[in-house]
């Protein structure tokens, strides 16, 4: 009896161990079949090898200086820049190490001790997701539907056979580059470059242990562990230092140094990254419309059209970015003054029709009505189908708004008025244009569109075109000097001139004035006439070349628009943007040799790929020796002239400029060629400033021509314009790395004008004389 017992109880024993391997075998067999179905894509697409190989992540266009610095990005929902793993620093991969992964180098994707801990513990002691895994759903998975088990549980098994399968395609390395590339670290911090220089300003590789660990720490969290400022201190913090805790627990540093780092404050450099902030606004935003047009005519190899924001460019720009924050400060010091004195004078009391000057109310309203209509508002109700009286009437009620104002740190304040009132008080704003370029090679080294892109998105280099005024006179010179081999020292008597009607097509006689309204009668040299903008000898030089001569070389020079052959071109009748002045004006510097301004020298795409080199596009257009006539009559506007300010102290009648020209005196000595222009009314303020290697032009006027000061001592180039060009090379000057030259103007070997005055001889004066007066006779 006892063996049947016996016998029975084996019996039974060998059926449990037999079932307990049925069942156990096919639950293995069940997990593989859950993962070769997952695998086959049963439960969702999986990606291809060939996706493995590339996994699609959006790149966003790199823009560069020529100093090595990025000025910003272009993308539409990822600002991610790609980092090779050797970029990052040691003290990053370590944090990210012993915070998400501490096996990392050990397992095959899938860390089998973390998963069985996750699961005794119920994850109350660690999740079980490798960092493959977390590349795995971060490029092929997304979000996990936490709602519902099942999805989660599936989710799960993709991330697995996805994350074997990159371990498999890459090496470790590379899994890391790509996990930190991959991440969203939140305010448009896609990946670790960004992320690096959004929060801390400064590259990866410059990342200190502390920042290092803040970052990592974001990985549980980017939103609710976002260092941005009063977001979540406490909390944040605490994060990091948790960090720097596994990261002393994994032996990667001394408990010493912990706990020094972790009694650290937190230091941020937040700077954020996007379209209307940062460094070159108004230059990138021109890069974006010159990168649609070049993407047009260069298709991919497949035929396909780049993109522009999820491609990954690289486009290497001749822009210094040391030169460009140095034009951006010195735009912001004079015109935030400026304005100071333009609201001063244009109080209610003092002009009841501020801003606008000796206009009507029936011309104010038209203005208003014509930048209501052409406003994006207006375009926006327009397309939802409003009527025009019903959108009209949304412009009349009151709505809070943020705008800019020179007063506060930010540049903004908020304030509640209507969008009626808010685009007359815009237009209280003065504008400026300043572009900055090498003559020698045409590369732009700075661009300022405006005084802030996000309120003003005008661009006033390449967009804006105003009357040039007495800028333009150096056309009128040149094409005197050229062809009448005129000298600096020539002299023209200060007279009222008047060209009578149809000798140069003009209807009427033109007989211009000098600005104050005065003639000295004394004969004047050229060079002293143009230092000081006199009228009446310039109508004399452009009545004996003829427009049409002062028309081809101003051509010749890179201006692009119709130019009337009429002689009243002389005094700058034409509207002309700062970027041809400035390319015009470079051809004076560069020897005779017009260079057509370049931004962009190269473009690559996310390989290194060259896809664009730019080749430069010259003319020869006037000889060296009136190149360096026309250079040394410009002096003369620095030494004596208009723009002596330049180099000279306060003078008795100066004082009243302290105010608004910040940091006047300038005491800049080296030698400097330039000119200012003024236009009617004091509507717009010109300076062209140049030395041996940089010339720069700077534009200041309202956004309407009826806006500006109402008396030439604040109107004129000098006062407006002027001291933006002397701020910005002072900052040149102070950085010598920056290379702006102090030297003299190189001198031709062969120089056949005389530039000497006291050598100039009656008997010359009268030999230039004869040969205008053959002219003069019809043979």
């Amino acid at each position: 009896m006892a063996k049947k017992v016996q016998k029975k109880q084996q019996q039974g024993y060998f059926k449990f161990i037999k079932w307990f391997w049925i069942l156990f075998g096919s639950g293995v067999l069940v997990v593989i079949l859950i993962f070769l179905l997952a695998s086959w894509g049963a439960f969702g697409e999986m990606p291809t090898f060939e996706r493995l190989e590339n996994p699609e992540t959006n790149l966003a266009t790199e823009f560069l200086s020529s100093d090595g610095q990025t000025l910003g990005k272009l993308y539409l929902d990822d600002n991610r820049t790609w980092v090779d793993y050797d970029t990052l620093p040691q003290n990053l991969i370590d944090a990210l190490v012993a915070t998400e992964d501490a096996r990392y180098y050990d397992h095959s994707g899938i860390d089998a001790r973390g998963f069985a801990r996750a699961l005794a513990f119920l994850g109350t002691k660690g999740g079980a997701s490798t960092i493959s895994q977390q590349l795995a759903r971060q490029l092929f998975i997304g979000v996990r539907d936490r709602e519902s088990t099942t999805n989660a549980i599936l989710q799960k098994v993709k991330e697995w056979v996805i994350a074997t399968r990159l371990e498999r395609n890459y090496t470790k390395e590379e899994i890391m580059a790509m996990y930190f590339n991959i991440y969203d670290f939140g305010n448009n911090a896609d990946g670790i470059r960004s992320a690096s220089r959004i929060y801390f300003g400064k590259e990866p590789y410059e990342l200190r242990t502390e920042e290092s660990a803040m970052l990592v720490g974001m990985f549980k969290n980017s939103s609710l562990y976002n260092p941005r400022p009063n977001r979540n201190p406490v909390g944040t913090k605490n994060r990091r230092n948790t960090v720097l805790g596994q990261m002393a627990k994994y032996g990667y540093i001394t408990e010493e140094v912990k706990d020094s780092l972790q009694k650290l404050e937190m230091k941020l450099n937040y700077s954020p990254e996007s379209h209307r902030e940062g460094l070159a606004t108004y230059f990138r935003m021109y890069l974006q419309r010159w990168l649609n047009g070049w993407v047009k005519d260069n298709p991919k190899p497949d035929g396909e059209q780049w993109n522009i924001y999820l491609d990954g460019l690289k486009v290497y720009t001749t822009v210094d970015s040391r030169m460009q924050r140095n034009a951006e400060e010195a735009v912001q010091e004079h015109m935030k003054n400026l304005q100071a004195e333009f609201f001063n004078q244009n109080t209610p009391q003092r002009n009841p029709t501020a801003p606008f000057l000796d206009l009507s109310k029936g011309a104010i309203d038209t203005i208003m009505e014509r930048a209501m209509k052409a406003s994006p508002r207006w375009r926006q109700l327009k397309r939802e189908g409003l009527s025009e009286k019903d959108i009209e009437a949304t412009f009349h009620k009151k709505a809070e708004m943020t705008v800019f104002d020179w007063n506060s740190d930010s540049y903004e304040k908020d304030t509640v008025m209507t969008p009626m009132d808010s685009i007359r008080y815009y237009k209280t704003f003065l504008r400026t244009a300043m572009m900055s370029m090498e003559p020698q090679t045409g590369h732009v080294k700075a661009w300022v569109g405006g005084i802030d892109y996000k309120h003003f998105q005008y661009d006033q280099v390449y967009q804006g075109a105003r009357q040039a005024g007495s800028t333009f006179k150096p056309f009128v010179y040149a094409a005197a000097i050229d062809q009448l081999r005129y000298s600096p020292c020539y002299t023209l008597p200060d007279n009222q001139y008047c060209i009578e009607p149809g000798k140069h097509g003009n209807m009427e006689a033109w007989c211009p004035k000098n600005s104050d309204g005065t003639y000295s009668g004394d004969d004047m040299t050229l060079k002293s006439a143009l230092a000081n903008s006199v009228n009446t000898i310039t109508a004399q030089l452009i009545d004996r070349v003829g427009p049409g001569s002062v028309v081809s070389i101003a051509r010749n020079m890179g201006i692009t628009k119709d130019i009337p052959e009429v002689p009243s071109i002389a005094l700058g009748t034409l509207d002309i943007n700062i970027y041809e002045m400035v390319g015009a004006y470079g051809t004076f510097a560069n020897q005779g040799v017009y260079v057509k301004p370049v931004m962009v020298t190269r473009i690559e795409d996310k390989n290194g790929t060259v896809l664009y080199e730019y080749t430069p596009e010259t003319k020869d257009v006037l000889s060296k020796d009136v190149a360096y006539a026309m250079v040394n009559l410009m002096e003369g506007v620095t030494q004596y002239g208009s723009g002596g300010r330049l180099r000279h102290t306060y003078g008795k009648n100066q004082t009243m400029y302290k105010e608004v020209m910040t940091g006047y005196p300038y005491e800049l000595n080296n030698p400097i060629a330039g000119k200012t222009g003024t236009t009617q009314n004091q509507s717009d303020g010109w300076f062209m400033g140049m030395v041996p290697n940089l010339v720069t032009g700077v534009w200041v006027g309202g956004e309407e021509r009826s806006i500006h000061f109402n008396r030439l001592l604040y109107g004129q180039g000098a006062t407006m314009a002027l001291p933006i060009w002397a701020l910005y090379m002072k900052k040149n000057y102070a950085n010598e790395e920056i290379g702006v030259s102090k030297d003299a103007f190189e001198e031709p070997e062969e120089m056949s004008i005389n530039l000497d005055c006291s050598k100039q001889t009656q008997e010359e004066q009268d030999d230039l004389d004869t040969e205008d007066d053959l002219e003069d006779i019809d043979f």
